[in-house]
């Protein structure tokens, strides 16, 4: 499980540890025009891939993993990654 958001240079799947960040080109043509998909981050729980917006990214609205057997919630603040309390 990672705290810390780390950012990859390059696109490579394998190296996508929990919590690792990959920024697409092209963002403005994938998802929705007003708030595009913009990288492929990594849960920082299980490492399950995902496509997250450019809100998202910023830390204006939160994700939750799409893993068969997670479901992270979770928020980023710069580089840090605040996991939702449990209730």
């Amino acid at each position: 499980m990672s705290d810390d958001l780390q950012f990859l240079e390059e696109w490579i799947p394998e190296r996508m540890d929990p919590g690792t960040v990959f920024v697409l080109e092209k963002q403005p043509k994938l998802g929705h025009a007003q708030n595009p998909f913009v990288a492929v981050m990594s849960c920082p729980r299980c490492g399950t891939l995902g496509l997250i917006t450019s809100r998202q990214l910023c830390g204006g609205e939160t994700m939750i993993c799409g893993g068969d057997l997670c479901s992270a919630e979770y928020r980023l603040d710069g580089e840090t990654i605040n996991f939702r309390r449990v209730q």
